[in-house]
Protein backbone atom coordinates (compact mmCIF):
# COMPACT_ATOMS: atom_id res chain seq x y z
CA UNK A 1 0.00 0.00 0.00
CA UNK A 2 1.23 3.52 -0.50
CA UNK A 3 -0.07 6.51 0.31
CA UNK A 4 0.45 10.01 -1.84
CA UNK A 5 0.09 13.62 -1.08
CA UNK A 6 0.31 16.83 -3.23
CA UNK A 7 2.14 20.00 -2.04
CA UNK A 8 2.39 23.35 -3.61
CA UNK A 9 5.65 24.08 -4.36
CA UNK A 10 6.73 27.64 -6.15
CA UNK A 11 2.82 27.78 -7.24
CA UNK A 12 3.22 24.26 -8.47
CA UNK A 13 1.35 21.32 -7.77
CA UNK A 14 3.45 18.56 -6.70
CA UNK A 15 2.82 15.05 -6.27
CA UNK A 16 4.21 12.75 -3.63
CA UNK A 17 4.34 8.75 -2.81
CA UNK A 18 5.73 6.73 0.55
CA UNK A 19 5.29 3.26 -0.29
CA UNK A 20 7.56 0.18 1.20
CA UNK A 21 9.71 0.85 -2.65
CA UNK A 22 11.26 4.07 -1.21
CA UNK A 23 13.96 2.79 0.85
CA UNK A 24 15.09 0.26 -2.06
CA UNK A 25 15.09 3.37 -4.58
CA UNK A 26 16.49 5.33 -2.18
CA UNK A 27 19.26 3.37 -1.34
CA UNK A 28 19.58 2.25 -5.05
CA UNK A 29 19.75 5.65 -6.20
CA UNK A 30 21.73 7.50 -3.65
CA UNK A 31 23.25 4.81 -1.48
CA UNK A 32 22.09 6.10 1.97
CA UNK A 33 19.67 4.33 4.17
CA UNK A 34 16.30 6.60 4.24
CA UNK A 35 15.37 5.93 7.45
CA UNK A 36 18.56 6.92 8.75
CA UNK A 37 18.22 10.03 6.94
CA UNK A 38 14.90 10.99 8.03
CA UNK A 39 15.41 10.54 11.59
CA UNK A 40 18.61 13.04 11.69
CA UNK A 41 16.69 15.26 9.31
CA UNK A 42 13.30 15.38 11.83
CA UNK A 43 15.91 16.20 14.75
CA UNK A 44 18.10 18.91 13.17
CA UNK A 45 14.64 20.70 11.96
CA UNK A 46 13.25 20.30 15.43
CA UNK A 47 16.65 22.16 16.66
CA UNK A 48 16.39 24.81 14.01
CA UNK A 49 13.50 27.38 12.88
CA UNK A 50 13.28 29.30 9.93
CA UNK A 51 15.74 32.60 11.25
CA UNK A 52 18.29 30.06 12.14
CA UNK A 53 19.01 27.22 10.85
CA UNK A 54 20.88 23.74 12.61
CA UNK A 55 20.82 22.57 9.02
CA UNK A 56 24.02 22.31 7.22
CA UNK A 57 24.71 21.61 3.72
CA UNK A 58 25.03 17.84 3.32
CA UNK A 59 21.57 17.70 5.37
CA UNK A 60 20.25 19.96 2.93
CA UNK A 61 21.23 17.82 0.00
CA UNK A 62 19.74 14.85 2.16
CA UNK A 63 16.35 16.51 1.84
CA UNK A 64 16.58 17.00 -1.22
CA UNK A 65 17.40 13.94 -2.46
CA UNK A 66 14.27 12.56 -0.22
CA UNK A 67 11.76 14.92 -2.01
CA UNK A 68 12.97 13.82 -5.28
CA UNK A 69 12.80 10.42 -5.11
CA UNK A 70 9.44 10.52 -3.14
CA UNK A 71 8.35 13.11 -6.15
CA UNK A 72 9.27 10.61 -8.95
CA UNK A 73 8.28 8.09 -7.34
CA UNK A 74 4.64 9.26 -7.75
CA UNK A 75 5.25 10.85 -11.21
CA UNK A 76 7.29 9.08 -13.61
CA UNK A 77 7.57 12.10 -15.92
CA UNK A 78 9.55 13.93 -13.18
CA UNK A 79 13.47 14.22 -14.28
CA UNK A 80 16.24 11.29 -14.42
CA UNK A 81 18.18 13.52 -12.15
CA UNK A 82 17.65 15.71 -8.90
CA UNK A 83 19.31 18.57 -10.72
CA UNK A 84 16.66 18.63 -13.20
CA UNK A 85 13.88 18.43 -10.82
CA UNK A 86 15.01 21.49 -8.79
CA UNK A 87 15.93 23.62 -11.71
CA UNK A 88 11.79 23.38 -12.05
CA UNK A 89 11.37 25.30 -9.09
CA UNK A 90 12.98 28.64 -8.54
CA UNK A 91 13.09 28.49 -4.62
CA UNK A 92 11.09 26.43 -1.76
CA UNK A 93 11.25 26.53 1.91
CA UNK A 94 12.67 23.23 3.56
CA UNK A 95 10.67 24.45 6.51
CA UNK A 96 7.78 23.84 4.78
CA UNK A 97 8.00 20.81 2.80
CA UNK A 98 10.09 18.90 4.85
CA UNK A 99 7.53 18.36 7.74
CA UNK A 100 5.38 17.23 5.07
CA UNK A 101 7.21 15.09 3.50
CA UNK A 102 8.14 13.41 7.15
CA UNK A 103 4.67 13.24 8.18
CA UNK A 104 3.53 11.43 4.81
CA UNK A 105 6.62 8.94 5.41
CA UNK A 106 5.37 8.28 9.06
CA UNK A 107 1.89 7.50 7.93
CA UNK A 108 3.43 4.98 5.45
CA UNK A 109 5.29 3.63 8.32
CA UNK A 110 2.18 3.24 10.92
CA UNK A 111 0.02 1.58 7.71
CA UNK A 112 2.69 -0.65 6.99
CA UNK A 113 3.49 -1.95 10.16
CA UNK A 114 -0.41 -2.36 11.22
CA UNK A 115 -0.84 -4.07 8.01
CA UNK A 116 2.04 -6.50 9.13
CA UNK A 117 0.29 -7.41 12.30
CA UNK A 118 -2.94 -7.71 10.87
CA UNK A 119 -1.72 -10.19 8.44
CA UNK A 120 0.48 -12.21 11.27
CA UNK A 121 -2.56 -12.32 13.62
CA UNK A 122 -4.55 -13.71 10.59
CA UNK A 123 -2.22 -15.97 9.48
CA UNK A 124 -1.69 -17.32 12.84
CA UNK A 125 -6.02 -18.49 13.31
Amino acid sequence: MSLEKTIMIDGKEVKFKASAAIPRLYRIQFGRDIYRDIASLDKAMKKSNSEHSELDLPSLEVFENIAYIMARHADPTVPDSVEEWLDKFSTFSIYEILPQLIELWGLNVETQVEAKKNSTAFRGK
